[in-house]
């Protein structure tokens, strides 16, 4: 059974940057299509970003699109997301999560997540 691990968030400020890495334990994490949400309290969680198993589809939502990149870093066995001109609009809990299939902005299709890690942009 996979296991998901989020890292990387921080208090940035605005125009800054982060990079979050999600690692997998258990299993590899290129079997598996990644995905990354954002959850502020009282909404409902977000799609961020996704990429396919093989790494050759990445999406975005239309929020984040020409800021966000999402990369595969087989090697370390890890999913990041690098965020880039940061604004406070952006602070959220950021979770990742795991689908077995090909790619999915659908949150209800993916079957395993992480715990979360807090990011928070000063104005």
């Amino acid at each position: 059974q996979v296991q998901l691990v989020e890292s990387g968030g921080g208090l940035v400020e605005a125009g800054g940057s982060l990079r979050l890495s999600c690692a997998a334990s258990g299993r590899t994490i290129s079997s598996y299509s990644i995905g990354w949400f954002r959850q502020t309290p009282g909404k409902e969680r977000d799609f961020v970003a996704a990429v396919s198993r093989d790494g050759g589809v990445t999406l975005f939502a239309d929020s984040v699109k020409g800021r966000f990149t999402i990369s595969r870093e087989n090697a370390r066995n890890t999913v990041d997301l690098q965020m880039n001109s940061l604004k406070p609009e952006d602070t959220a809990l950021y979770y990742c999560a795991a689908a077995s299939v090909y790619y999915t902005r659908l949150s209800n299709e993916y079957h395993t997540w992480g715990q979360g890690t807090q990011v928070t942009v000063s104005s």
